[in-house]
């Protein structure tokens, strides 16, 4: 197959998807259309923004259709029009119907962070990280109607380090999956037929979308599991706790181990280290916060506008 003869359609909205879209347009295959959300209010203003996807395409000229949805006739009619060969689909945050599947002649792709069949759905990076998953990845999976159920034609895994953050780790697969998808498109135009292996029956999962709710902290709870929450909602929506009267966002927390008696939530100890409170098993320390209203700041920073803390051992 040559490469001009590769029409591609690719569909995907927020900052992960990114990477996958330039490999797209990187691969040597004609990208026909760009897929993407609609314009959403966003920053203080609510002003409509366009997605990270949107500036993308428009930066390089690539064709954009924002559809609500992609049930109705005339949407599909759109997207048959441009007569792709191969839908890409990397967190585009919009079902496909049965119809828009069977458009392309090579069917569609998703981009999924995760190794399959775990952590299928909305939110698998922050999953793995809440769940203390040894190991993350990123799947090339063929579509079909179910929600993430297709076989596997490539993958590629990434252990999950213990200073991961829902930030480093959605980075790092986010290039994954860029790299895998070249990889992809580079066989598939030599003529490759990529094997689809179906994903195994045993060991499936759901990552539900995160809520704001899930944020707050509860001490109760073992040091190690409230440790891998901070670190799971950084950047969004960052874990919350109440230290010492105080209502704060919490940046960064570490697990550590100590002997205590003192109820879930007691201050054990304030210093240039940290600050440690007691959970229900262990304790962690709190190394980065932010007050209501204020930047992200250090916990020395902190103490030092709260020095009655200090005054604990």
């Amino acid at each position: 197959m040559s490469s001009g003869r590769l029409r591609l359609a690719f569909a995907g909205t927020p900052e992960f998807s990114v990477p996958c879209f330039e490999a797209c347009r990187a691969s040597g295959a004609e990208l026909v259309a760009v897929y993407t959300q609609p314009d959403r209010p966003a920053g203080r203003g609510r002003k409509l923004a366009p997605s990270p996807v949107k500036q993308a395409a428009l930066a390089a000229g690539v064709t954009v259709e924002q559809p609500e949805s992609l049930k109705s006739a005339d949407v599909q009619q759109r997207l048959a029009d441009y007569r792709p060969d191969l839908l890409v689909v990397v967190a585009y945050g919009l079902i496909l119907p049965r119809k828009v599947l069977s458009i392309p002649r090579l069917g569609c792709w998703n981009v999924h962070a995760s190794v399959l069949p775990r952590w299928r759905g909305a939110a698998p990076i922050q999953r793995a990280i809440l769940a203390g998953d040894a190991e993350s990845g990123v799947d090339l999976m063929q579509m079909e109607a179910g929600l993430d159920t297709g076989p596997v034609l490539l993958r590629r895994r990434t252990p999950i380090r213990r200073d991961d953050t829902g930030g480093s780790l959605h980075d790092r697969l986010a290039a994954l999956g860029a790299e895998l998808l070249a990889e992809g498109l580079r066989r598939t135009l030599a003529g490759e037929t990529l094997v689809a292996t179906p994903q195994p029956t045993d060991g499936v999962t759901y990552a539900h979308k995160l809520d704001k709710a899930e944020a707050k902290l509860d001490f109760r709870r073992p040091a190690i599991e409230l440790e891998r929450q901070v670190r799971a909602f950084d950047p969004w929506p960052v874990a919350e706790a109440e230290i010492a009267g105080e209502s704060l966002r919490i940046w960064a927390a570490r697990a550590i181990e100590v002997d205590h008696h003192a109820a879930p939530g007691s201050l054990l100890a304030a210093g240039r280290e940290g600050i440690d409170v007691a959970c229900g098993s262990g304790a962690v320390r709190i190394t980065a916060v932010q007050r209501a209203g204020g930047k992200r700041i250090g916990a020395t920073d902190y103490l030092n506008a709260r020095p009655d803390l200090r005054l604990r051992p």
